[in-house]
């Protein structure tokens, strides 16, 4: 199986997953719907996934595709701080409007006791290398501070996007993470500055 055809069976799969877990509950959807509604096989599900529990780590490449989408748009949204703002806001509006709460719970508690694949911290993701490019690109450019590393400020803008959403998970939703987040990251990022 070409490398295209992968990526685009296990996306398949990991989308029509993530639909329906979130019109139905994770509880009330069963491979079988998964299967049907990627148009995909129970061969292909059990080849990427041993069960349904195995999907919920693969929430990170939902917002990795959510990030190969907003690439296109990042040289229209100024300089290199107002670019790492904008992919916190669009990813944030993307969770409150398409995730439910109750799942992303469930990643972030998949992730706190897992031994195995970290999926919110692989350093490969599009996500990492994404901030790693804009960062080094305003260090390159005198917008970002140099005095630290860019893995430190890449770092740094992670743990607080995944504070704030495991902020909202206890909170229960009761504000607007991509809101909340716009002031928070912005004050983060102020110190970003050079």
């Amino acid at each position: 199986m070409s490398r295209k055809n992968t990526k685009n069976t296990k996306g398949k799969i990991i989308s029509a997953a993530w639909k329906l877990f979130y019109e139905q509950g994770y509880d009330e959807t069963t491979i079988d719907e998964i299967i049907l509604e990627s148009g995909t096989s129970k061969g292909s599900f059990y080849h990427y996934f041993e069960g349904k529990d195995a999907l919920l780590g693969s929430l990170s490449y939902l917002f990795d595709e959510k990030y190969e989408e907003l690439q296109g748009k990042l040289e229209e949204q100024g300089d290199c701080i107002e670019r790492l703002l904008y992919l916190n806001q669009e990813l944030f509006g993307m969770i409150e409007n398409s995730i439910s709460l109750e799942l992303l719970a469930r990643l972030l508690s998949t992730q706190l006791v897992t031994r195995g694949e970290k999926h919110l911290l692989d350093r490969n993701r599009l996500y990492y290398r994404l901030l790693r490019k804009i960062i080094l690109e305003g260090q390159d450019s005198g917008q970002i501070r140099t005095d630290r590393s860019v893995n430190e400020l890449v770092k740094l803008y992670a743990v607080e996007e995944r504070a704030l959403m495991y902020d909202w998970c206890i909170c229960n939703g009761e504000y607007s993470l991509k809101s909340y987040s716009a002031s928070v990251m912005a004050m983060l990022l102020a110190q970003f500055r050079a």
